[in-house]
C-alpha cells in the first residue's frame, strides 16, 4: 500500500504543478484580452493557479521528506549525482519564489479587474514568469527522476539490489 501511496504522490505533485503552469498560460492570454467579460474567468483562473501551485508545494513537500532520502541516497551514488546536487538544489531554492508569484498573481489580477491603472503589464509579467519558471521545475524534475534510473539501472547491472 505504502508503494502505491508514494506512487499516487510523485504523479500528482508534477501533475498540480502543469495544472498551475496551464493556469498561468490562461492568465496571460486572458489578460492580453482584457475585456469586462473575461475578468470572472480572470479571477478565478488565478486563484486555481494558487491553489494548484500550494497543493504542488504541499505533496511535494510531504514526499521530499517522507520519501526522498532513499532516492538522494541513490542518486548521489549513481552515475547522475548532480541530479541532486544541481537540480534538486535549484528547485528547492528557486521554488519559492515561484510559490510566492503564484500567491502574488490573484491579488495584481483582482487589482487589475477592479480596475486599478497600471497592473496588466504586472500581470502579464507575473503569469509569464511562473510559466518560465513553472516549466524549468518540471525539467528539474524530469532530471531528478532520470538520476534516479540510471543509479537504479546501474545497480541492477552490477548485481546489487537497491
Amino acid at each position: 500500500m505504502e508503494s502505491i501511496q508514494s506512487e499516487l504522490i510523485l504523479l500528482a505533485h508534477p501533475s498540480f504543478g502543469v495544472l498551475a503552469i496551464l493556469t498561468a498560460v490562461w492568465v496571460f492570454a486572458e489578460t492580453i484580452n482584457n475585456q469586462a467579460t473575461s475578468y470572472g474567468r480572470l479571477r478565478l483562473l488565478s486563484l486555481a493557479g494558487t491553489l494548484l501551485m500550494w497543493l504542488s508545494y504541499l505533496v511535494g513537500g510531504y514526499w521530499y521528506v517522507v520519501y526522498y532520502g532513499a532516492d538522494k541516497a541513490l542518486i548521489k551514488a549513481g552515475p547522475w549525482p548532480f541530479a541532486h546536487s544541481f537540480f534538486m538544489e535549484v528547485k528547492e531554492h528557486l521554488f519559492f519564489s515561484l510559490l510566492l508569484m503564484s500567491t502574488y498573481l490573484p491579488i495584481a489580477v483582482f487589482g487589475l479587474t477592479a480596475g486599478r491603472v497600471g497592473l496588466k503589464p504586472v500581470v502579464l509579467w507575473v503569469s509569464a514568469w511562473i510559466v518560465v519558471l513553472g516549466l524549468a521545475m518540471e525539467g528539474a524534475g524530469a532530471f531528478i527522476s532520470m538520476g534516479t534510473k540510471v543509479a537504479l539501472l546501474a545497480t541492477q547491472s552490477m548485481g546489487e539490489t537497491p
